[in-house]
């Protein structure tokens, strides 16, 4: 890994709370970015599937000039060529993706983060080079159809055990969820409606991450 990648991913390790925006939840999402970071939130994601890659791109110049101004890490879901080219901290994986080894071979300073859906598919990404590993969904969420098992805090607890790379829990995540999955040894948090559908999206930010790091 190279030095910057290094870098990256210690300030990966600190944020705590990793908001995924998704534009179809109700707010713009340059405003629930700018919300965000004023709650301050250090790690965003970008994840607007439904976007042209042309507005996707524009989206993410934009989207990094603030995160860059806030000092804070920016990724951008499915897409390496436009986490490219707004110059992005990283680019997050879906298992239909583009595989995790030609992303490290293409951006070896960026963070590669993967999607996975079990245990096993966790340890998969992380023989192929991934930075860090999502692990979802725990729990009933409105952001994608699910007909999978929901994996709740065991899940968390062995991937805890068994994985050396850095991992985020995703999936339905609430207030309520965060002591017990705490205790079960997660500490990134990633929310989409948690945060994208609040009536605040800055006070829903900032009382998860008084949450996450009290």
């Amino acid at each position: 890994m190279t030095a910057l990648h290094t870098e990256r991913m210690r300030d990966f390790a600190r944020a705590g709370l990793y908001v995924v925006t998704s534009a179809s939840t109700g707010h713009a999402t340059l405003d629930v970015v700018r919300a965000a970071l004023a709650a301050g939130v250090t790690l965003i994601q970008l994840r607007e599937k439904e976007l042209a890659v042309r507005d996707l791109t524009r989206l993410a110049d934009r989207a990094r000039r603030l995160t860059s101004e806030a000092g804070a890490l920016l990724l951008v879901n499915d897409r390496l060529d436009v986490a490219l080219a707004a110059g992005a901290d990283g680019v997050h994986l879906g298992r239909d993706d583009l595989p995790i080894q030609a992303a490290r071979r293409a951006a070896p300073d960026l963070i590669v983060g993967a999607s996975s859906h079990s245990v096993e598919e966790a340890l998969e990404a992380e023989a192929a080079g991934a930075s860090y590993v999502n692990i979802g969904p725990l729990f009933p969420t409105r952001t994608k159809t699910w007909t999978g098992r929901f994996l709740g805090s065991e899940a968390v607890r062995e991937i805890a055990l068994r994985l050396r790379i850095p991992f985020t829990v995703m999936g339905g995540i609430k207030a309520e969820h965060i002591p017990e999955l705490k205790r079960a040894g997660a500490s990134t948090f990633a929310v989409v409606t948690a945060v994208t559908a609040a009536p605040d999206p800055e006070k829903a930010a900032r009382e998860l991450l008084r949450l996450i790091r009290g």
